[in-house]
């Protein structure tokens, strides 16, 4: 392979780790607590994420696994989205399905907006409260929580994403 051609290559592949170096850095600003909140666990909840005019809906569900948190995004026929692992202050994937950015975010958001009332002073010392929850980044409201019951409410990160989400009934 001659010079112009490595320099073709080259220019080829810069596009693909800027993409990568980019997903990376969103995935690592959402803000987590050092410690989980304490949480009713498991917990099942119906999540509909919405859009640019589209609605998706999805299953998110919780579980305790020592020391961690794994949390398992299902599409409705079952299939996982996103398995992640929440375990010393980082998130972990959880089997072999590929990173996902935009799952770290939500669960993020969501371990932010379930934290109980008496806790999020010191799970998150830089949010505010006044009948909804919202978490600042730059001084802009990265996550804003409005409750319509204590595990019912609209989440909404960033401009233009919204997430509807509800807790289902789980079985003993």
């Amino acid at each position: 392979m001659g010079e112009p051609e490595r320099m073709n290559a080259a220019r080829l592949r810069l596009p693909f780790w800027l993409a990568v170096i980019a997903l990376a850095g969103c995935a690592a600003n959402a803000p987590l607590p050092s410690r989980p909140p304490t949480l009713d666990l498991p917990l099942q909840l119906h999540v509909q994420r919405q859009a640019e005019g589209q609605s998706q809906d999805w299953l998110l569900v919780i579980q305790g696994e020592g020391a961690a948190l794994r949390w398992s995004l299902l599409d409705p026929l079952g299939i996982p989205l996103s398995r992640q692992r929440l375990l010393d202050g980082g998130w972990q994937n959880d089997g072999l399905l590929p990173p996902n950015p935009e799952a770290r975010e939500l669960f993020a958001a969501l371990l932010f907006a379930l934290t109980p009332a008496d806790q999020l002073v010191r799970q998150y010392p830089q949010a505010l409260t006044q009948g909804n929850r919202r978490l600042f980044d730059d001084r802009q409201p990265a996550w804003r929580v409005d409750y319509r019951q204590p595990q019912g409410f609209d989440l909404r990160i960033g401009a233009s994403l919204t997430y509807r989400v509800d807790a289902l009934e789980t079985m003993p």
